[in-house]
């Protein structure tokens, strides 16, 4: 009697090579993602240097978002074509671009710096074309590899913040943002040309992989339906989560907290992220995407709702941190999520596009927020409109959530 082939499982693409390119991945984002904090840091200085409202700053910093998201489908795409290594370098050079053109001061170099220069063509170029990059390293680890990387977000925000208000306030915010944008050219640039190896091609050993079939039905619906459910989300859980990323220092200075502590608090705050973020990676590996993304959620709008009950510095200083524990996995989450229910193929426009709504939410919350400031005079509005967005999140998410738990038991049915 002939044996009978078993097929076997294919071999992961997952190596020493691998966690290299994902640390570099991590040390290129710590630089890069220092950029947009500078106006974060700098708001009420640079408010006062142009005269102007508040929101119309904000709106600099919202543009960053906004032009990442957007870039990040653009730069994807001309990343597949030239290589991941000029995309990050042309990233890097048109960052530093923007940096010294914002110095130039006025608002609309602010704005052309930061929308077009910074989040367009600069952290479009970087942000993720990266993060697709790593993705094509990992098939068992992704959640982990993914919570890494995207903890350069939150390594900047520990080490930039409290440097750019000394800086600030020694040199001025002009000089402080030349400063940057030649350490983002002295560092990006030759990590970019030396380190970033081309991505293993995974797609054709995946053959045996439970990878979804192009065109199939998700969680039961056209597949474009669910990512446009899941873009929607996206947009909803990120107005909440750039109230306090873009607001809190300028939020604790009203509130008469030093700026120095306000900055401070900034820091813990996603320090905290770039602890918990690794907890949450290490969760997605285990429940999957979509059930690691309402955990998140959940957290999240506990702790913005927190804000709306204390106002003394102890107080935010603890709310801040619970902060930073709860979001940090949301994001990553999303993109295991989008990994696991579509095509590995499909990777290249299906991220871009969900980054480019999660950025727009950012940039629609941070601007809301100066927004409702420059009306009420205070920030408790902000927070208030943000829980309602997140518990608009949480009724999206479990809607997917229980649709994809009634696949999972339809299936173990015909076991």
């Amino acid at each position: 009697m002939p044996d009978i082939m078993v097929p076997q499982r294919a071999a992961s693409i997952e190596s020493r090579a691998s966690w290299v390119a994902a640390c570099v991945t991590l040390a290129i984002l710590s630089i890069s993602y220092g950029a947009p904090l500078l106006v974060v840091v700098g708001l009420k200085p640079i408010q006062e240097a142009l005269d102007t409202d508040r929101s119309v700053v904000a709106l600099a910093g919202a543009l960053v978002w906004m032009g990442t998201g957007l870039g990040g489908i653009m730069m994807g795409w001309l990343a597949d074509r030239i290589g991941i290594r000029s995309t990050v370098m042309i990233g890097a050079v048109m960052m530093a671009a923007g940096l010294a053109l914002s110095a130039a001061g006025s608002v609309w170099t602010l704005y052309v710096g930061h929308g077009l220069l910074i989040g367009l063509v600069g952290n479009g170029a970087i942000f993720a074309p990266l993060v697709i990059y790593v993705t094509r390293w990992f098939d068992r680890r992704r959640g982990s590899a993914l919570a890494l990387i995207s903890s350069g977000q939150y390594i900047a925000g520990i080490v930039w913040p409290s440097v750019f208000e000394r800086g600030i306030a020694l040199y001025g915010w002009q000089t402080t943002m030349l400063a940057y944008s030649a350490v983002v050219i002295a560092i990006i640039v030759p990590l970019a040309l030396l380190c970033l190896r081309p991505s293993p091609e995974a797609y054709a050993t995946h053959a045996l992989s439970a990878d979804p079939r192009k065109g199939a039905p998700v969680l039961g619906m056209p597949p474009n339906l669910v990512l446009a459910l899941i873009c929607v989300a996206v947009f909803f859980c990120c107005i909440p989560m750039a109230v306090p990323n873009g607001h809190l220092v300028a939020f604790c200075s009203d509130l008469g907290i030093a700026p120095t502590h306000g900055a401070a608090m900034l820091s813990v705050l996603l320090a905290c992220a770039f602890i918990s973020r690794q907890f949450w990676g290490m969760l997605v590996d285990r429940v999957g995407g979509l059930l690691a993304v309402m955990a998140g959620s959940a957290c999240q709008a506990v702790a913005i709702g927190a804000f709306l009950l204390t106002q003394n510095e102890v107080g935010l200083f603890a709310v801040s941190a619970a902060f930073g524990l709860g979001f940090s996995g949301i994001i990553p989450s999303y993109v295991v999520a989008i990994r696991e229910l579509f095509p590995s193929s499909e990777a290249a426009w299906r991220v871009p596009i969900f980054f480019f709504l999660g950025m727009s939410g950012m940039a629609f919350g941070s601007w809301l927020a100066g927004e409702l400031y420059d009306r009420f005079g205070f920030y408790a509005p902000a927070f208030a409109v943000g829980v309602v967005f997140n518990v608009a999140n949480l009724v999206v998410i479990g809607f997917l959530v229980a649709r994809q738990r009634g696949d999972q038991r339809l299936a173990y049915a015909f076991r």
